[in-house]
C-alpha cells in the first residue's frame, strides 16, 4: 500500500508539473501576440485602460496564481514578508501605475525561472532516486521440501535458506552456500567491474546478480540490511543544512523586511520633499521590490549542496548532510585507523622463522596443529599456509591476551606471544618485526616464530598524498596495534605522527590532542566498532565500506560505499567544489542585487531591467549550480 501512495503521490505531482508548464507556454503566447498588437500593430482598443488591464491580467493570472496562492499562505501562516509576497506587491503596484505588460512579465519571467529551477532540481534528484531502484521487490525462499516460495524481503527471518536467479536484485545481506556467479555492486559502491561471487562469499543487498543461481543464507532481516541502512541515512541527508544554507535562510528573514521598508520609505518620503508625482516613486518602489527578491540566493545556494549530495552518491559516496558536506571541504587534519583502513585487515604468515635444528617445514606443521581448533583470523592465516597433512588437536584453551595451551597426543603445545612463553618457562630469543609474533613451543621446548602479518593497501599512498593536495596538513595513525606494526605503517606512507597500542578511549583523548594542534576541521576514518566512538566525536567521521561494521557506519557523517581510499580525496574535492560554487552564487547574486536596487532607487532602470536582473541572476545561478550535476574529479 505505501508503495501505491508513493506511486499516485508521484504521479499527482507529475500531473501538476505538467499542468504548469501547459500553463506558463500559454501565458507566454498570449503575452507575445499582446506585445505585438500593442507596439507593432499598435491596435486602438489596447490604448483604453481598462481593456489593456484586462487583456494583460490573463497571462499574469495563468503564470501566476501559485504565487498569489503562496503569497496568500504566507499571510495566513503569519509569514508574510517572502519572496512570493515580494513579487505579488510588486505587480500589484505595476498594474497601479499603468505598467501592465511590466506586471504580467514580472510573473512570467518569474515562471521561466521556476521552469529552469524544477529542472534543476530534477536532475539532481536523478542520483538519490536511483537509490529508490535499488530496492529489492521479491525474494525467492527454499522450503524444507526443496519447493521455492516468492514473498517480500521484509518477510525474511535470519537463518532462511534464499535463492537468486540472475538477473534479480539480491534481497538481505546474506552468504553464498552454493553456486558461483559475478555481482554487479555499481548501484551500491559506485564499482563498474562485477565482484565474483562463491560460497563462503558474503553478498550486500541492492547488487545484482550476474549469470548463475545462487542459494544463500540469510544474514540479516531486510529492516537491518544495507540497503534498507542506505535509504535511511540518504532520506536523513536531506534535513541536515550547512551553516551557508542556515545563514541564507537567516539572512533572507533579516533582508526581507528591510527591503519592504526600504521600499515604502522610497515610495512616501520623495513626494513629500520633493513634490514629485506619488505616481513615479510607486513606479520606482515597485521597480525597487522585483530587484530585492532573494530568489537566486534562496533557491541556487541549497541547490548547490544538493546537486553536491546526490553526485557524491552516484560515486559511492554517501555524506550524511550538506552540514557534513561542509565540514569535509575544510578538512584541514585526517585521523587513521590502521588494520582494514589503511591496510588490507587480511593476515598472512610473511616469515616463518625456525630455531635452530628445527626446520620449516616442523615448525609450520606444529604450530597448524596448535591453531587446528581456533577460528580466530591469526589461526586461520597460519592454516591457510598449510602444506600437506598435519595432526589435528584433541583439545585446545585460549588464555586471553596470550595465546592457545594446546594438548595434541602426548605432546603439550604453546602457540602466542611473549607472555605466554614466560608464564610457562619456555626460553626464546626475542625479535622485534612489523606484525604479529607468533611463537610456538612444545613440551617446554622453543620451536620457532611465524610472522603474521597484515599488508597497506596499494591505494594508500596516493590517496593520502592527494589529501595533502586538498590541505590536509597533518595525517595521523590510531591504532591498538602494537608500535612496531604501527611504525612500519607509518614509515611506508609517511605519516605524521603514530599513537599505537590504544583502546577506544585512548583514540578519543589522542583525537582531541589533535584536534587543540591544528585549526579547521579535523577528520578521521575507520571501520571497525570499535572505532564508532572515535567517528563520532571528531568533526567529520568517515566509515570505510558497505560491508563495514554497522555502529562505525551508524557514527559516521561519511560512508565510503566500498573500501577505496581514493574515494576521501575524491569526496574532499567534491566537497570543495560544491563549497566554491555556492559561495560563487552568494557574491554573484548580493552584487548584481545591490547594484540594480541603487540603479531602481535613482529610476535609472526600469521595470522591465528589474524583472531581467532578479530573473536572469536567478537563471544564471542555476545554471552555475546544475554544474556539479555533470562533476568530474
Amino acid at each position: 500500500m505505501e508503495h501505491e501512495h508513493g506511486h499516485e503521490h508521484e504521479h499527482g505531482e507529475e500531473e501538476n508539473g505538467r499542468g504548469k508548464k501547459v500553463r506558463l507556454v500559454l501565458a507566454i503566447v498570449i503575452f507575445g501576440i499582446l506585445l505585438i498588437l500593442e507596439h507593432v500593430v499598435k491596435l486602438p482598443i489596447l490604448k483604453n485602460r481598462w481593456v489593456n488591464l484586462i487583456c494583460y491580467l490573463v497571462p499574469y493570472l495563468l503564470c501566476g496564481t501559485g504565487v498569489i496562492r503562496e503569497a496568500a499562505g504566507g499571510i495566513f501562516h503569519g509569514e508574510v514578508l517572502d519572496e512570493n509576497f515580494l513579487m505579488f506587491l510588486a505587480s500589484v503596484g505595476a498594474f497601479f501605475v499603468g505598467e501592465n505588460a511590466e506586471a504580467a512579465a514580472v510573473f512570467l519571467f518569474y515562471g521561466i525561472g521556476e521552469m529552469f529551477e524544477d529542472y534543476a532540481v530534477d536532475k539532481s534528484h536523478d542520483s538519490i532516486r536511483a537509490l529508490l531502484d535499488i530496492v529489492p521487490q521479491t525474494a525467492h525462499r527454499l522450503e524444507g521440501d526443496g519447493t521455492l516460495v516468492t514473498l517480500d524481503p521484509k518477510d525474511l527471518k535470519a537463518g532462511d535458506i534464499i535463492q537468486i536467479l540472475p538477473g534479480e536484485r539480491i534481497p538481505v545481506d546474506c552468504e553464498v552456500r552454493e553456486g558461483s556467479s559475478r555481482v554487479d555492486t555499481s548501484s551500491m559502491t559506485g564499482e563498474s567491474v562485477p565482484q565474483g561471487a562463491g560460497p563462503g562469499d558474503s553478498l550486500i543487498s541492492g547488487c545484482v546478480n550476474g549469470p548463475g543461481t545462487l542459494q544463500c543464507l540469510v544474514q540479516k532481516e531486510y529492516r537491518d540490511s544495507t540497503v534498507a541502512r542506505v535509504l535511511e541515512l540518504t532520506e536523513e541527508a536531506a534535513d541536515r543544512k550547512s551553516e551557508t544554507e542556515n545563514f541564507i535562510t537567516k539572512f533572507a528573514r533579516v533582508y526581507t523586511p528591510i527591503v519592504v521598508g526600504a521600499a515604502v520609505l522610497l515610495c512616501v518620503i520623495p513626494p513629500l520633499l520633493t513634490g514629485q508625482p506619488f505616481s513615479e516613486w510607486l513606479r520606482r518602489a515597485c521597480t525597487f521590490l522585483v530587484i530585492s527578491c532573494p530568489c537566486a540566493l534562496v533557491v541556487s545556494v541549497p541547490l548547490s549542496f544538493f546537486a553536491g549530495l546526490g553526485t557524491a552518491s552516484a560515486n559511492g559516496i554517501l555524506i550524511k548532510g550538506s552540514n557534513y558536506l561542509e565540514a569535509l571541504s575544510g578538512m584541514r587534519t585526517l585521523a587513521s585507523d590502521k588494520t582494514g583502513t589503511l591496510t588490507k585487515g587480511e593476515f598472512k604468515v610473511q616469515k616463518v622463522m625456525p630455531a635452530a635444528g628445527v626446520s620449516e617445514e616442523e615448525l609450520m606443521k606444529k604450530a597448524c596443529t596448535a591453531e587446528s581448533l581456533s577460528d580466530h583470523p591469526i589461526a586461520l592465516s597460519i592454516l591457510a599456509e598449510a602444506k600437506g597433512e598435519y595432526p589435528k588437536a584433541d583439545r585446545s584453551e585460549y588464555l586471553s591476551g596470550k595465546g592457545l595451551v594446546v594438548k595434541a597426543g602426548s605432546s603439550e603445545l604453546l602457540a602466542g606471544n611473549d607472555a605466554l612463553m614466560e608464564q610457562y618457562g619456555v626460553p626464546f630469543e626475542k625479535t622485534k618485526e612489523a606484525g604479529t609474533l607468533v611463537r610456538v613451543a612444545e613440551n617446554g621446548k622453543y620451536l620457532g616464530t611465524v610472522l603474521i602479518a597484515d599488508s597497506v593497501k596499494p591505494e594508500a599512498k596516493e590517496a593520502l598524498a592527494k589529501l595533502r593536495q586538498l590541505g590536509v596538513k597533518k595525517i595521523a595513525l590510531l591504532t591498538g596495534d602494537n608500535e612496531t606494526a604501527a611504525e612500519a605503517v607509518r614509515e611506508e606512507l609517511g605519516l605524521d605522527e603514530v599513537h599505537a597500542s590504544l583502546l577506544p578511549e585512548g583514540k578519543i583523548t589522542e583525537l582531541e590532542k589533535l584536534k587543540q594542534k591544528v585549526e579547521g576541521m579535523l577528520g578521521y576514518v575507520g571501520d571497525g566498532i570499535n572505532d564508532a566512538p572515535v567517528l563520532k566525536r571528531a568533526d567529520v567521521g568517515i566509515s570505510m565500506g558497505c560491508l563495514g561494521s554497522d555502529a562505525a557506519i551508524e557514527a559516521a557523517d561519511v560512508v565510503i560505499m566500498d573500501d577505496d581510499l581514493l574515494k576521501i580525496p575524491k569526496a574532499m574535492r567534491l566537497a570543495g567544489d560544491t563549497m566554491k560554487i555556492a559561495k560563487q552564487n552568494i557574491v554573484f547574486a548580493l552584487f548584481i542585487k545591490v547594484l540594480f536596487l541603487i540603479l531602481g532607487a535613482f529610476g535609472i532602470t526600469g521595470m522591465w531591467m528589474a524583472v531581467f536582473a532578479d530573473v536572469g541572476v536567478t537563471v544564471l545561478c542555476i545554471l552555475n549550480s546544475m554544474r556539479m550535476l555533470a562533476w568530474k574529479e
